[in-house]
This record gives C-alpha cells, sequence and structure tokens, in this order.
C-alpha cells in the first residue's frame, strides 16, 4: 500500500545511481563536519578575544554598542511603551533583585544628592519632588531575566523635575548616572532615555508609598528599557558627556542601551 503513494521527488531518489547517491551523503556529511569544526574554531576564537567591558569579548561588545546605535536612533518622544488600564495592575508587584539595598538606611535623612555639572552638589528631599506634579503610569514592567508584568507606578516625570530646577547645562549631557546611598548599585543611561516623557522618578506603587524592598523612597521608573534601569532607592545623580558608569554592563557584561 505504501508503494502507491511516493513523496514528491521519491521517484527521482530511487532511479539515481549508487555511486550518485554515495557522492551526495558524503559531500553532505563533509559539509556538516566543516561547519562543526568552524563553529567550534570561531568559539575557542571569540573567548579567546579581549575583553572590552566586564566579561564581554571585544566582538560582542561592538555588535551590542552597533544595536545601541540603532535602537538610539529609534528613539522618540512618540514612541511609547503601551499602557494598560489600573484593573490588570498586579498587586503586590514582583520584587526581584536587592542589590544596594542591603546596607542600614537612615529613611527620615535621606535626600537625593544631585551632583551638577559645574561641581555643585544639590540635596533634594522627598517632599521636595512631591511638590512637583505628579504623574502615574501603567505599563508591562520587563525583566532581562524573561518574566514581565503588568504593574502601577507614580512620581514626577524626570524631564519635569529636570525643567523645574533649572537643570538645562545638565539635560544637554549625553549621560545620566544613577547611583544607590551606599553605591552598591549603579546604572548608566542615555540622556535621550532618560528624559522620554514616559521616565520617571517614583515614589508610590499601587498608590502606596514604595516599598523598602521596591526601593523606598525614590526610584526610577524608565519603560523604554529592560528592569535593571529602573534603580531602586537613589541616592546619588550625576551628569557626563561620557559614558557613566553601569554595573551590568562594566560589572556583568550585559547591554548598556538594554533597550525595548
Amino acid at each position: 500500500m505504501a508503494a502507491l503513494f511516493k513523496t514528491p521527488g521519491q521517484e527521482k531518489t530511487e532511479n539515481l545511481p549508487e555511486a550518485t547517491i554515495r557522492k551526495k551523503t558524503i559531500y553532505s556529511f563533509s559539509m556538516f563536519v566543516l561547519f562543526a569544526v568552524l563553529f567550534v574554531v570561531g568559539w575557542f576564537w571569540l573567548r579567546g578575544q579581549p575583553s572590552k567591558a566586564g566579561k564581554t569579548s571585544a566582538p560582542i561588545r561592538a555588535v551590542l554598542n552597533t544595536n545601541e546605535s540603532i535602537f538610539d536612533g529609534l528613539l522618540s518622544d512618540n514612541r511609547l511603551a503601551k499602557e494598560y488600564p489600573l484593573s490588570l495592575a498586579a498587586n503586590p508587584a514582583r520584587v526581584n533583585g536587592d542589590l544596594g539595598l542591603k546596607s542600614k538606611f537612615d529613611t527620615a535623612n535621606w535626600a537625593m544628592q544631585v551632583i551638577l555639572a559645574k561641581g555643585d552638589t544639590m540635596r533634594v528631599s522627598l517632599n521636595d519632588i512631591k511638590k512637583l506634579p505628579r504623574t502615574e503610569i501603567v505599563f508591562n514592567f520587563k525583566c532581562i531575566e524573561g518574566w514581565s508584568q503588568i504593574t502601577h507606578w507614580a512620581g514626577v516625570r524626570f524631564s519635569e523635575f529636570m525643567r523645574a530646577y533649572g537643570l538645562n547645562e545638565e539635560s544637554a549631557k549625553k549621560y545620566l548616572g544613577l547611583a544607590t546611598p551606599d553605591k552598591e548599585y549603579y546604572v548608566g543611561i542615555d540622556m535621550r532615555s532618560a528624559l522620554h516623557p514616559q521616565t520617571i522618578l517614583c515614589y508610590e506603587l499601587n498608590g502606596k508609598p514604595l516599598p523598602l524592598n521596591q526601593g523606598y523612597p525614590l526610584r526610577l521608573i524608565i519603560p523604554v528599557k529592560y528592569g535593571v534601569k529602573s534603580l531602586k532607592r537613589i541616592g546619588y545623580m550625576y551628569f557626563d558627556n561620557n559614558r557613566t558608569p553601569d554595573y551590568w554592563a562594566d560589572v556583568k557584561g550585559y547591554d548598556y542601551f538594554s533597550g525595548l
């Protein structure tokens, strides 16, 4: 019965001389071996290249930098992360990561230290932040580990904060740097992403003050980036035209841009 139903090309294959079939088999096997050898050689070559940042070899870092330039070119204030109705927000929100949150922390005397372009330091309290126009966002918070969750945050737009404090010279810098009060965790962000209209200095989660494990009293929420850029418990803010230090890029070799 099976002989009655031949697949396309089966009859043509059956008519090939045995020598031809053997030649094609040897050719296919040889190509497989060749590609396997090239893969192994390429892998060891890549592993042997000097590191450019963290654990990332120079060729891979070059690819990541190319990707960054492409994504940076696509970034626009008109390209917004999708927002969701409040009813879809998770409560409680998932907690992930405690870098920079383990040290003893004096909540009563906290103030964000903003290091200005001229070297002076400005201290900004939580009450100072709350005097600025409040904004909310419900979006799909995405972790670089592969999970995501719709979450509800509130605070002040970073761009509004910069305008309110007359930080025009600082806004003209190419990069923003943030660090926790103990300086154990830090991120670097391109200024265009920081000034994106959905980026906020956040002090509320689900309508309540941030829990300690979510970065109380103030954290960053930046929907156009993976969660590794949304630094919890901001202690320091500074600006530079060179890339500001970034824990996951410098120490672990992750992509600096981390855009979505």
